[in-house]
């Protein structure tokens, strides 16, 4: 006897075309997982679900009727959704897939859009599918794929066998520069567990830090730090080397305008590197020399061309990655421990001190955004005032809803003893009050993403909602 919640759970499926959808959806309605599982999907120039499954499996199948689901997306949707609850007893769970063109957002969003849906359905995540072969020639040329990243609590990474392991850490790189908290999975032939797709929890913000701790953290100038116990004597740094380091090797021109608009200074095919004497090889060690990285970062860079030598330490390289297999001379006078932080991440170059693995590393939080669409974060254990939140969500909400594809967040409500849980998408979103506090500590974590993004704006607004004591 499966327990029905008073909520259904709903997924919304989405991806570019070719990404898999498809394949997954098959895969749910044809493998013994014991859901039952109602699935709503739209015909558009894809190769529709077997249907023939659908009759020997539980699962219920409903066709939006006019092809697409965006355009008249909520009278049909709704319709729909009426339809089902009349055979209530029938189904626990609720997938929409959405066209490989379509946003995501308006689906979503029917679920924020009346007490009566609400109170009937809960958003349980987005999850979209992306297609490592094609992921970084479609983000460069469409806005499509990357609106869908931002939309995602789940990102399926599939086809991975089509694509090295550089690729595959170049894209993961990518997808968290657009949306910082979702989780990524990586699949072949969309062979995710379904347990891994359904039930996500979209507001579960403890996941996504716990994916990525680096997400609320202060923005760094590197991607990632390194320390090494070396004796004394002359080291290789090697790398792959790059056109770029998104892999391609057309279309370098809108490459650079591109970096001068981010008001970087080096060629594109330049990775800044910091290098300095530790204490020990340890993470302690390497965490304490986080300030020192970074103030050695906004110095300028001597720029070392290909078999060039980094002659100092400490100091701040612009390595030259223009040819390929670069590599660089690293003299060490002194037995010692010697941290290195990388601009970006050194998966993406095949940056490797040769013959040496790190005693310990450590990924940050990246804010070299390629995309206009960013993740922004605010982490403050300060009350808030619920009538001045309120005020500042509405505002938000009306002055740059269209701009905000998806808001999540834990709130410290003055007053409550059990934490205020809110998600949104667009222009909507629902708060619900969950478990209490307890003897955990009170603190809000937000997080905002989209397009065009100013942090000040945010910080200044959540600012204006902090409860005077």
């Amino acid at each position: 006897m499966s327990v029905t919640p008073s909520r259904v759970p709903v997924t919304v499926l989405t991806g570019f075309l070719g990404s898999g959808k498809t394949t997954l959806l098959n895969r749910i309605l044809s493998e013994k997982h014991g859901k039952r599982i109602a699935v709503i999907e739209n015909e558009f120039g894809e190769v529709g679900v077997d249907s023939e499954l659908v009759i020997g499996a539980e699962e219920e199948l409903f066709e939006t009727n006019n092809g697409c689901i965006c355009c008249t997306v909520r009278g049909d949707l709704i319709r729909i959704l009426g339809q089902l609850m009349k055979r209530r007893d029938r189904f626990d769970y609720i997938l929409i897939e959405t066209t490989g063109m379509a946003d995501p957002g308006p689906v979503a969003q029917t679920f924020f859009l009346d007490d009566e849906l609400k109170s009937q359905f809960a958003l349980d995540a987005i999850v979209t599918m992306v297609d490592a072969k094609h992921f970084e020639q479609h983000v460069d040329e469409l806005s499509e794929p990357a609106e869908q990243v931002a939309f995602a609590d789940l990102v399926l990474l599939n086809k991975t066998d089509l694509v090295d392991d550089a690729a595959l850490a170049r894209i993961e790189s990518r997808i968290r520069g657009i949306n910082g908290t979702a989780k990524i999975l990586r699949t072949k032939n969309a062979d995710a567990p379904i347990d891994k797709v359904l039930n996500v929890g979209a507001f579960d913000l403890q996941r996504a830090l716990a994916v990525d701790e680096s997400f609320l953290e202060p923005e760094y100038p590197f991607e990632w730090g390194g320390v090494y116990q070396l004796a004394a004597g002359d080291y290789l740094l090697k790398t792959r080397g790059a056109h770029d380091h998104h892999g391609h090797d057309h279309g370098h021109d809108h490459n650079h305008d591109h970096d001068h608009e981010h008001g970087h200074e080096h060629h594109h095919a330049d990775l800044d590197v910091v290098v300095l004497p530790l204490g020990a090889a340890t993470p302690g060690e390497l965490n304490s020399a986080i300030e020192t990285a970074v103030r050695a970062f906004a110095d300028p860079a001597t720029v070392v061309m290909c078999h060039g030598e980094l002659a100092q330490i400490p100091a701040h390289y612009a390595i030259d990655l223009s040819h390929a297999g670069a590599d660089f001379k690293l003299p060490i006078a002194r037995a010692g421990a010697y941290a290195i932080f990388c601009e970006h991440h050194p998966a993406e170059f095949g940056l490797e001190l040769a013959g040496h693995k790190p005693g310990a590393e450590r990924r940050f939080a990246s804010h070299h955004h390629e995309d206009d669409i960013l993740s922004i974060g605010i982490s403050d254990p300060r009350p808030l005032d619920p009538v001045k939140l309120n005020q500042w969500l509405d505002y938000l909400l009306k002055t740059r809803g269209q701009d905000i594809f998806r808001m999540k967040g834990v709130l410290n409500v003055k007053g409550e003893d059990r934490r205020q849980v809110f998600h949104g998408v667009h222009m909507m979103f629902d708060a619900q009050p969950e478990r209490p506090w307890g003897s955990s500590p009170r603190i809000n974590n937000l997080v905002f993403i989209g397009r065009g993004l100013d942090r000040a704006e945010f910080e200044a607004g959540f600012e204006s909602a902090v409860a005077k004591s």
